[in-house]
Parts: structure tokens; sequence; C-alpha cells
């Protein structure tokens, strides 16, 4: 036995922690690659107090030129001999869940430190639970009425809160503690009777027991705290069920799911939190050092490209983090580093506002969220522009930002709230939103009726070109995306840097979503003027082989307009005035006739937008529509800044 030991711990450690070099290469042999990526980028400074953090508007200090970080050194950090045998036995006894405390008796459960947690939650919300409903994306769910048996389907959004328990934090921010504390209790009582059985239904999808194992373990002052005895014997009871179910279970959350970075987290902050889990936080934290490899791509974007989805990895690693800091253990740097790496994408999608874009189902987060989540983090870095594995290319001019979704949507395994949104784009002036995305799918259930879930995740409701009323990628159930684009090629320079406009950034992509159907490729080409007064785009579709198809197709380029974006279109119907809520002003025109000599038309159509709160507003876009031939068209317009 002890020579098995020996040779299996040396198995192990060559494996799982290993050397950097030996790290990268199982995990390049494990994706089928030939030769490991490195995850480098520059732009990215060590962590820094909260209070140094700059807020929006403010120029952050500068970064480090030299800052480099290989894919090795954040997934394989090297583990002491005598933790990789702990971390070892423990997972041996995952299965049956008998060895959950390696040589010793597990001691009575019990919480052994109170966490401070830097993130705050939603007051509105907190205030909404202590006055007897759910506040979610503007929707009020009284808890009378919550079905919280497991079996019940509330919707994706109101799932994740309610069975997720994120409400917590919502509610430790709106009065004092022993005012919320007969809320928190009244609430986890009703889920505690509603839900017995542990690993069945909703309830027991990875993603929302990680989440809800963290909140309790995070706010356990909430729960615990409280003078009815036996729910804090029923919930201590829960905790521990909970995190041996995890141990056993968070695999199935699928490799490259956040479901099982939550799991992960959670079961690490259980092996902090509660006794004797010395083990359990090291097997916990290979598990989540792993996940987190397969969820974040090299660059720092998470794999499904959602901008939600990186928030929440954000949170999850900000909440573990500081239960390392409670009980006063020294997080792996990893995950610090991880943490780093996860800012700069995300600041990419950041307009004029300070509010994120509408991508991949979201609607616009809004300002004080993302502000409240960076500071909680203290991650001072600035966004990325020219990415591949994000796909989210950034422009900027003068008081102009331009957001390109230059890459293909997310493999149909990570989509969370897939959109066929390949080669849309989003605009900005200053504060002010001129060109957007509908957005808002993933919150539909709320404010937004779930019957037009679909239609905003279809490539019309993003600022594209569309071929025969048909989406670049094919629209699955349940948030997954079929066939349709696959390769997209990108090419970013400057151009005109010598005269006296001083240049523009230009951006050209192509997508290969319509090839098969229509034998067609899109491409679009974006040039920002430097100072940001014209953007020029052109949509050109190219045969995709030699042989081209004959005959005509319908075609429509859509503009989808901000907020308060007013309208006039001209006399000749070839362009348009958008006049902005502040006064600003900007011209759009078209300039040239489809191949064929197919006149274009522009008309102006009713759209919708979905803010931060998932409210939907109604609003207007621009739609350059018409027929072109099945050899090819070409497309070209302007918008320019008037005053």
């Amino acid at each position: 036995m002890d020579s098995l030991f020996r040779e299996t711990e040396e198995a192990r450690i060559d494996r799982d922690v290993g050397s950097p070099a030996d790290a990268s290469e199982t995990e390049s042999a494990e994706r089928g690659d030939q030769q490991a990526i490195p995850l480098t980028h520059s732009d990215v400074q060590p962590v820094a107090k909260s209070g140094d953090v700059p807020k929006y508007g403010e120029t952050p200090a500068p970064l480090a030129a030299d800052r480099a970080l290989a894919l090795t050194d954040v997934i394989a950090p090297r583990a002491k001999p005598g933790e990789a045998m702990l971390r070892f036995a423990y997972r041996l006894g995952v299965p049956g869940h008998a060895l959950s405390a390696p040589f010793r008796r597990p001691r009575k459960t019990r919480v052994l430190a109170t966490v401070e947690s830097p993130l705050k939650g939603d007051r509105s919300a907190g205030i909404a639970l202590r006055a007897g409903h759910f506040l979610i994306n503007g929707a009020k769910l009284p808890i009378a009425r919550v079905e919280f048996d497991s079996s019940a389907r509330l919707g994706p959004v109101f799932d994740r809160m309610v069975h997720g328990f994120g409400w917590l934090r919502d509610l430790a921010c709106s009065a004092p503690r022993e005012d919320c504390v007969p809320v928190a209790e009244r609430i986890t009582r009703a889920w505690l009777n509603a839900c017995p059985s542990s690993g069945k239904g909703r309830a027991w999808e990875v993603e929302f027991a990680g989440q809800r194992l963290l909140a309790w373990l995070v706010n356990a002052p909430l729960v615990l705290a409280g003078g009815d005895p036996k729910l804090k014997s029923r919930l201590l009871i829960e905790i521990e069920d909970t995190a041996r179910w995890l141990d056993r279970n968070v695999a199935s959350g699928g490799a490259g799911d956040l479901g099982q970075v939550a799991g992960w987290c959670a079961i690490t902050a259980a092996g902090l939190l509660l006794p004797d889990g010395k083990p359990r936080r090291l097997y916990g934290e290979a598990g989540l050092i792993r996940a987190l490899g397969d969820l974040v791509a090299e660059d720092g974007g998470v794999l499904s490209r959602c901008p939600d989805a990186q928030m929440l990895s954000l949170a999850l690693l900000t909440d573990l983090i500081a239960c390392y800091e409670a009980v006063e253990i020294e997080a792996p740097q990893a995950l610090s580093v991880m943490r780093e790496l996860l800012v700069p994408p995300l600041l990419s999608l950041r307009h004029g506002d300070g509010a994120l874009g509408n991508w991949q189902g979201n609607g616009a987060i809004s300002a004080d969220r993302l502000s409240g989540l960076l500071e909680a983090t203290g991650v001072r870095a600035r966004p990325l522009e020219d990415v591949q594995n994000w796909g989210y290319q950034r422009m900027s001019g003068g008081k102009t930002l331009v957001q390109f979704d230059a890459a293909p949507p997310p493999r149909a395994r990570h989509a969370r709230c897939g959109c066929a949104s390949t080669l849309a784009f989003e605009m900005s002036d200053g504060p002010q939103r001129l060109i957007v995305n509908c957005g808002g799918s993933a919150l539909a259930g709320g404010q937004i009726p779930a019957r037009i879930r679909q239609g905003l995740r279809a490539t019309a409701a993003h600022s594209t070109l569309v071929l025969n009323n048909a989406n670049s990628t094919a629209v699955k159930l349940h948030g997954k995306l079929g066939k349709g684009a696959e390769l997209v090629e990108v090419e970013r320079r400057l151009i005109g840097e010598g005269n006296s406009s001083g240049g523009a950034t230009l951006i050209e992509a192509s997508h290969d979503g319509y090839a098969a159907r229509f034998g067609l490729k899109h491409r679009r080409t974006l040039a920002l003027r430097k100072d940001g007064s014209e953007l020029s785009g052109q949509d050109v579709l190219l045969p995709a082989s030699r042989k081209g198809k004959r005959g005509k197709i319908e075609f429509a380029i859509r503009f989808h307009l901000g907020r308060g974006v007013e309208v006039h279109l001209s006399d000749d119907k070839r362009g348009a005035s958008l006049l902005l809520p502040d006064g600003g002003l900007w011209q759009f025109r078209m300039r040239g006739e489809t191949a064929g000599g197919h006149e274009a038309r522009l008309s102006c159509e009713d759209s919708l937008w979905v803010d931060g709160a998932g409210c939907p507003h109604a609003t207007e876009q621009l739609v350059i529509e018409g027929m072109t031939s099945r050899g090819g068209g070409e497309f070209s317009w302007l918008l320019k800044k008037m005053g």
C-alpha cells in the first residue's frame, strides 16, 4: 500500500502539478493542440488596493510593460508533496465521500469564520425583499407565491436568483443585520421545506448548488445567527450535504462551463470554512484551476463571450478570495492572476456612459453595477482593443467608441444565451448611444415577454447585414446555437496616418454563415477617423465558390438606434439625420448601389432596446434593404458627426 501511494502520488504530481512545462503539455494534449498557447497580456497590473481603483472617466495609472503570464503559470501551480498526498486521498474518497476528512473522524459542522466580501448587492432588491417580494430585473415576484420546489421552472433569471441564493447579498446591504435576519430565515426555511432531497430538480444543477453553498458560507451571519436553533441545525446539515454532493457531482457541470467554476469555488470555500477542511480545499483548488483554464481563453475572455458570465466569474473569485482572507490563508496566486485577466476584456465593452454593450443576450449592464464589481476586485487595467478569442474589437476616436463583434459565436457547449450577432457593431458618442443591438434575450421572462426571447437572439436584432431574413448562425432552444458562422477572418490596421485628417483605424472582417445556404460570404469593413467624427462602413457579399449562383436574393442592413435618438429621413430616402438626446447631430448617408444596378432603399422601422435592469424601451432602426444578385453585392454607408 505504501508503494502504491508513493507511485500514485508521483504520477499525480507529474500529471496534475508537475513543472510548468509539463502542465502546459498536458493541457495541450487534452485539448488536442500541437503546442500549448501562452497566456499573455501586457495591459494588466498587479492587484491594487480598492481605494486606488480609478472611478470611471479617470485615467488609470501607468501599466507595467513587462507584464506577461504563461498559461502554465496560471493553470498549474506547484503543490507541496504533502498537500498532493492529501488531495489524492480526498479524491479517492469523493465517489462515496467515505474519506471526506482523511485520517480522522469529522467534527460537528460549523462555520469557522465570518467572511467580509467586498461585493455589494442591489439595495433596491433588498428593500423589496423586506417588503415581501423578489425584485429581479425590474419584475416583482411575491415571496408567498414562489414555488421553491426544485421541480418548478421559474425561468432562467429567477431560478438563478432563488435557487442560487444571490438575494442574500441584496438583503444584507438593505438594512442593519437584525432587520434582515427574519427575512433571510423565512425564505431559507421555505426553500429547505420545498427541497428536502439533494440531487433532484432545477435547484440541483451544479451552477445553482455552487452559488447557493458559497452564498450560505459568505452570508452565514444572516442565515445562521437567528433565534431558531432548529433552522440553524437544519441549514448546517444542508451545508455539509451540499458540499458532499458537489464533491461527487461537480464534474457534471461540463468542461468550460461557468457552473463547474461555481461548483469548484463552493467546494474550496467549504474546505476553508468548515472543520477539517484542508483536504477538501486542496481538492477544490486543483479542480477550480483546471475549470478556469477551460472557461477562459488566452486573452482573458470567457468562451461563452457573454459579459454577464464574465462578471459572474469575477464575482465568484472575489468571494472566494474573501474566504481565504477570513481564515488568514494565502490564496493561490493563480486565482488572483486569473481575476486580473478577466477585467480588461470586460472593459472593452464599456461605452461612454460607463455601462456595457448589449451582447450575447445581455442588457446594457449598468455603470453602477460594473463599477461596484471592479472596485471590489481592486484590479486596475485598460480595455482590450485588438483581441482574437474574446472577439470584440474596440475602436476609439475622440469621444466616439465602436464595439465590433469580429468572431464566431460561442460553441454550443459554451453558449449561455447564444446570439447570431457576428459582424454586428455598437457605437456611442460620449454618454449617448447611437447604434446598438436589441439585447436582453437572457432576461426574458421578467419585464421582457418570454415569447420574444428567440427573436432577440436573431441576427435581425443586431446591427448587421441579414440575408433572406435568415440567421447567420442557427438559433436553437435553451440558449444553444447550431450551424452557421464558423470561420471569421479579421484584419486590423491604421490608415492615412500621415494625412491632414489624422488617419483612421480600419477593421475588415468576414464570415461564412451564409455560405452553405446561399453561396455568399459577408465581409464588413469599418473605418473610424482618429478624431471620431466619421465612421465609414462597407458591407460586401462575395461568392463563396468560383461557381456563383444565379438569381437574386433579399438583403437588409439594420442599424438599431439608441434610446432617445430622433430620426429624420432625407427627401431622397438615401440619408437620415440622427438627433441625440444631448443635442448632438449625426448624418447617415448611403453611398453607391448594389451590384447589378439594383438600387437599395432606406427606411425607418420600429425596434426595441433592453437596459441593464431588464426593461425594454421602444426605439427605432434604420434599414437598408433591397434585392441583390446571388453573384454578390456591395453596399457602402457613412455616419458623420455634424455637431
